[in-house]
């Protein structure tokens, strides 16, 4: 699917972004919680042995990086928009434009 520049820079397809970002990271910690949940139950009910936490840590680790992919990604829109703005005035001055 094609989109060109202008939709991109809208305003609601920006925003569109930012909540299937947020979305899909609060998606990922709620299926973690629920999971490791439901293991947690199990290695209660099944007399329980040791290295049952292992996944948890793990996988905690990767939700811990994707929340902060997520965020900072959304923080940075601004930074992004000046920095590209800045490198086309600089392009613009030094072409004559």
């Amino acid at each position: 699917m094609h989109t060109d520049r202008k939709d991109r820079d809208s305003l609601e397809y920006r925003a569109h972004r930012r909540v299937r970002r947020k979305m899909g990271f609060f998606i990922h910690a709620l299926v973690f919680v629920l999971v490791n949940l439901g293991l947690y139950a199990l290695h209660e009910l099944s007399g329980g042995t040791r290295g049952h936490h292992l996944p948890f840590w793990g996988w905690g680790l990767g939700l811990a990086i994707h929340g902060i992919v997520t965020f900072l990604s959304l923080s940075t829109d601004g930074l992004r928009s000046r920095l590209l703005a800045q490198e086309m005035e600089t392009l613009k001055r030094r072409e004559g434009y």
